[in-house]
This record gives C-alpha cells, sequence and structure tokens, in this order.
C-alpha cells in the first residue's frame, strides 16, 4: 500500500441505465458486465459503506473537503428520496471540521420544482449536458424512442436556474458540432451560462460493430473510429473559435474549463484535470454494486480494483497496481511527446485516445494532438500574456486589453 493521497470518485449508483439513448455514450454498454442485473440501483447497505468509507478515506487522505460526484447513466432516475437519504447519510458519517461536496451530472429531463428546491437546499453543483441549439442538441441525444430531448432539457435548466441551483454546461463535441464551436460558445453564453465544460469524445469500432475497450494502443490498425467521433481538427478549430470568442469578450466573465486548466498548466502549477496531468490513476469510477475501477473510461474486469463490500476503499485506492495504472501515463510517452515542445501543456492527452501513430510510425499517439497543438499554437502568445499578468499579480482578463493580434491557421 502507497501513501494516501488525494481522489476523485466518480459515482455511478443507478450504473449504466438512463432514461434516453445518446447515440455517443460508451457507458450504456456497461450492462453487459452485469448480464443478470434487473434493478440498477446502488443498494442501502452498499450505499452507506460507500458514504462512510470516502469520509474516512478523504479524512486519512488529508483533503480539505469530502466530495462526491454522483453521475450514471442518469442519476435523477432514482428520485430525489434517494438523495435526501444520502444527504442523511451524509451528515450520519461525517468529521467535524470536514465540509462535503456533492457534484450531480444530469441531461436535466427529470428536473423539477422538487428537485430545484432539493439541490439549491443542499448546496449541489450540477452540470447540466446541452450539445448546443436544438438542431445539434438532437443530432445525437434523444430518448429510447428517438425523439428529441433538447425541449426537455431546456425546461431542466430554467429549473435550476430560478431555484439559483449552482450549475455548469458540459458539452460533448462531436461530429455534429466540431465545426461550430463560436455558435456553440454563443448559445450557452445565451442561455445565461457561465461556467463551460467542452467534452471530445471519439471511441473505435470493431469489426462486430461494438465499441473497442481500453487501452486501444497497438489494436486492430482496421478498426475505425465511430461516425459521431469529432475529427481531430475539427475538435482544434472548435477550441480555437471559443478561446477567440471568449478572449476578445468574455474573459474574467465567462469560464471554460479548458482554457483556465491551460492556464494553470501554463503558469507551471499542473492540470485539475487528470486528462493534462503528468500522470493520473487519481479519479476513480464507482459502479452501483461497489465496484471500483481504475478510471471512468476503463470501467472493464481488467481493471476493477475490488469491491467496497468486501475491501476499504483505502486499499484499493493506494495500492502499487493503482499507483503503476497512473505511472503508465508518462512512462508510456512516445517519442514524439517526449520531444514536443508543449509537452509540459498536454502529457500526452487521456491515455485511452491514444491509438494514433506518431511521425515516425511509433502507436500510441493521442488521436487529439492535432487538436491540442493547433490549440497550443494558436493561443500561445496570449496564452504567455496571462502568465506574465498573474505573476506580477495582476488579473488575467487584462490581456484582452494588449490587442494582440490573432496568429493564423
Amino acid at each position: 500500500m502507497t501513501n494516501p493521497a488525494p481522489f476523485n470518485i466518480m459515482t455511478k449508483p443507478i450504473g449504466p441505465r438512463c432514461n434516453i439513448d445518446c447515440e455517443y455514450c460508451y457507458y450504456l454498454e456497461k450492462e453487459k458486465l452485469y448480464p443478470s442485473e434487473k434493478k440498477f440501483r446502488m443498494a442501502p447497505d452498499t450505499l452507506e459503506n460507500y458514504v462512510r468509507q470516502t469520509i474516512e478515506a478523504s479524512v486519512e487522505a488529508g483533503m480539505a473537503e469530502v466530495n462526491f460526484a454522483w453521475q450514471g447513466g442518469e442519476p435523477t432516475m432514482l428520485g430525489v428520496d434517494y438523495f435526501r437519504q444520502i444527504i442523511a447519510l451524509q451528515e450520519k458519517h461525517a468529521v467535524d471540521g470536514v465540509p462535503i461536496a456533492n457534484a450531480f451530472q444530469t441531461n436535466g429531463i427529470l428536473l423539477n420544482d422538487e428537485w430545484g428546491a432539493f439541490l439549491k437546499d443542499n448546496g449541489f453543483l450540477v452540470g447540466i449536458s446541452i450539445d448546443g441549439p436544438k438542431k445539434v442538441h438532437d443530432r445525437y441525444r434523444v430518448d429510447r424512442a428517438g425523439r428529441p430531448t433538447f425541449d426537455s432539457v431546456m425546461k431542466g435548466l430554467e429549473v435550476l436556474q430560478r431555484h439559483e441551483v449552482e450549475h455548469n454546461a458540459l458539452t460533448v463535441v462531436q461530429r455534429a458540432n466540431g465545426g461550430k464551436g463560436k455558435e456553440i460558445y454563443n448559445f450557452l453564453k445565451g442561455l445565461g451560462i457561465e461556467f463551460m465544460q467542452f467534452i471530445p469524445i471519439v471511441e473505435r469500432a470493431q469489426e462486430n460493430g461494438t465499441l473497442a475497450s481500453a487501452p486501444q494502443v497497438d489494436m486492430d490498425p482496421g478498426n475505425k473510429v465511430t461516425s459521431w467521433s469529432v475529427s481531430p481538427r475539427a475538435y482544434g478549430k472548435f477550441l480555437c473559435d471559443v478561446f477567440d470568442t471568449w478572449f476578445k469578450q468574455d474573459i474574467g466573465k465567462i469560464y471554460v474549463q479548458y482554457f483556465d486548466t491551460q492556464l494553470g498548466l501554463w503558469l507551471g502549477r499542473g492540470s485539475n484535470i487528470c486528462v493534462f496531468a503528468e500522470n493520473c490513476g487519481n479519479g476513480l469510477a464507482m459502479e452501483h454494486d461497489g465496484s471500483l475501477y481504475s478510471c471512468d473510461h476503463y470501467v472493464y474486469p481488467e481493471y476493477k480494483l475490488g469491491n467496497l463490500n468486501e475491501t476499504h476503499l483505502r486499499d484499493m485506492l493506494w495500492t502499487d497496481r493503482q499507483q503503476q495504472f497512473g505511472r503508465d501515463k508518462s512512462e508510456a510517452l512516445t517519442k514524439q511527446c517526449k520531444s514536443c515542445s508543449f509537452r509540459f501543456a498536454c502529457n500526452g492527452g487521456c491515455p485511452k485516445h491514444r491509438f494514433a501513430l506518431a511521425r515516425d510510425g511509433e502507436s500510441g499517439l493521442d488521436y487529439f494532438c492535432e487538436s491540442h497543438t493547433m490549440f497550443f499554437r494558436h493561443a500561445g502568445d496570449r496564452m504567455k500574456d496571462m502568465v506574465r499578468l498573474v505573476n506580477a499579480g495582476r488579473a488575467p482578463a487584462e490581456a484582452a486589453k494588449l490587442k494582440r493580434s490573432s496568429p493564423k491557421r
């Protein structure tokens, strides 16, 4: 067992069960891991064990706050009373002086006033999934009958805003919106969204049509990316277009996770998200039955660390095995990555996406290498301006006043 260290767990109290059927969702197929499961729902004993052990492990790791991140599937399908039970368990097992925070990711469709009041009263941070305007959002985010979901999501967003629930938008960047960065950004801004996350998606399909499992390095080169995967160039252009609009109009007023993370990296302060961290392994996934996996993108039998009903979280979190999983990220970098001048800002990207070939033919390059490199070259001078301002004790928003011309792509 290694020394305790801070961690984050993406919790799936309803497993992969969802009330919609997004075409690009990689998690719905996790139902195959539980072929005899009839009701995906974290049982009361498992839920209490999870809450108690998470609090104990967080205190042991010296974390200033205990963090719970509830996802799915779609967690609102469990109902408000289920989450009232969670709050009661957190209060039961709380440690004096250590605050508890809850984050919640939802498609927004089931949100109503009861949910709004509960989320506000208990200080939940809510991420709501919105892929863009109606036509774009409804391209892939449909219900199980193939019906569009945009109008229902907008009603859910209205609930959050009316109840003044702290929220952000999570936008999946895919084939339909990959070239629409400025449009998507301005749309979200028009909705009153002040915090934005843009998550690119790419999956590889095997010859039988099923999604390829991770890791994908050295896998069959004949496997193709799915039709809804965003291309590297489209995602790169998306980032550049969003950055230009944000930098000109909204720096210091609207917060984009990618840009905030990059500023931290350019300042030499490291990454606050695993994708760009030098090593990973501190962001795990908890399934509804108490099974802990190395990462949300690695919920496969070979990456199962154990079950909290049999082994305490502390004895799964800080093992040599999980630490090696995290170190594999930096140890498996291609020669191209190791010699790249932007390595500090990228660190090779997410290991799950490392199925492209480097310039010399070496396998294991990030599929989104071109995307990030395009952004770094495009925004690099302005990032440096912000770094100089921060180091001088000034606000990075002042960089927009320098009126540096944007380099051409």
